[in-house]
Formats: C-alpha cells, sequence, structure tokens
C-alpha cells in the first residue's frame, strides 16, 4: 500500500504523512524508503534496516520464510498512520518482505523524517518495535542443523 505524495492528509502543523506502509515479496529497497521520507521541514531522518541473520538462539540460521495473513498491508497502514500523526513527524515509511530470503536479505526498513533527530530516532525505534509486535507477518526458520520452526510476529 503506497500513500499519494500528500499522504494521509494530516496538517504538517500536526503531524506529517505516510510515505510508504506497504508488505512486499520483491527485495527490499533502502533508497526506495529514504526517497519517500524526503521533506523540506525535516533536519533529521531515522532509519532502520533489519536483515536476516546467520544465528537465533544458538542455532545457525540458513533462511527462512515470512508469511503474512491478508490484513497485513491494512495493519502497517494502521501502524504508520499513528506514528506520521505525533508533532513534529513529517514523513514515516515502513516495508516488510515476505516470502523466502536467505542470511543478508533485508526483511524490514523503516524511516521517519522529522525536524529533530530526538523525535526521528524515538519515533523509528518505536515504530519497529510496533510492527514486530502487531503485523500478522510470521517467521519460520530452517536451521543448519536440519531443524526448523514457526515464530509468531504478531
Amino acid at each position: 500500500m503506497t500513500a499519494t505524495e500528500g499522504g494521509s492528509g494530516v496538517d504538517a502543523e500536526v503531524g506529517g504523512a505516510v510515505a510508504l506502509a506497504r508488505v512486499q515479496e520483491q527485495p527490499l529497497s533502502v533508497d526506495e524508503v529514504l526517497a519517500a521520507v524526503r521533506h523540506d521541514r525535516a533536519g533529521a531522518v531515522a532509519l532502520f534496516v533489519g536483515q536476516v541473520r546467520d544465528h537465533d538462539g544458538g542455532r545457525g540460521v540458513v533462511a527462512l520464510d515470512y508469511s503474512a495473513h491478508p490484513s497485513a498491508d491494512s495493519v502497517a497502514d494502521t501502524i504508520t498512520q499513528r506514528y506520521a500523526a505525533r508533532l513534529g513527524i513529517e514523513r514515516v515509511a515502513m516495508v516488510h518482505r515476505v516470502g523466502s530470503l536467505v542470511v543478508g536479505d533485508l526483511a524490514i526498513v523503516a524511516a521517519v523524517s522529522a525536524a529533530h533527530r530526538g523525535e526521528a530516532f524515538e519515533a523509528c525505534s518505536q515504530l519497529v518495535e510496533e510492527v514486530k509486535a502487531a503485523l500478522p507477518i510470521w517467521k519460520h526458520q530452517q536451521f543448519a542443523d536440519g531443524t526448523h520452526e514457526w515464530v509468531g510476529i504478531g
């Protein structure tokens, strides 16, 4: 789900706009997310890039699959709208990957632009934590020893 350039229509004095809120199978682009949050009133951009790591809980990870509920795009939009509405925030963007990923692939890219760095850092950090807790996406991890497990991310 991609908002128009004007985003949610929230007044800039009160808050900003959602530039991107999407779940997709295609590889993620840091450049796309950064470009989406650019704004002349923004003096800061906080960016988070989450990638597949080679371990979890002491076990080697070789690959994983993310599966999403059909409501994932709508939930992503609802979450990002909440952060865009904050005072001082200009733009919010978050894209999460689904499908088969390997070590090093990008799983989530999120960015927040704001007038000041403190606002941007705080909002981006909280956005990522809420996405991890509430976005209806599940992770199926494949371990180096041939075992696997499902992990709920929502």
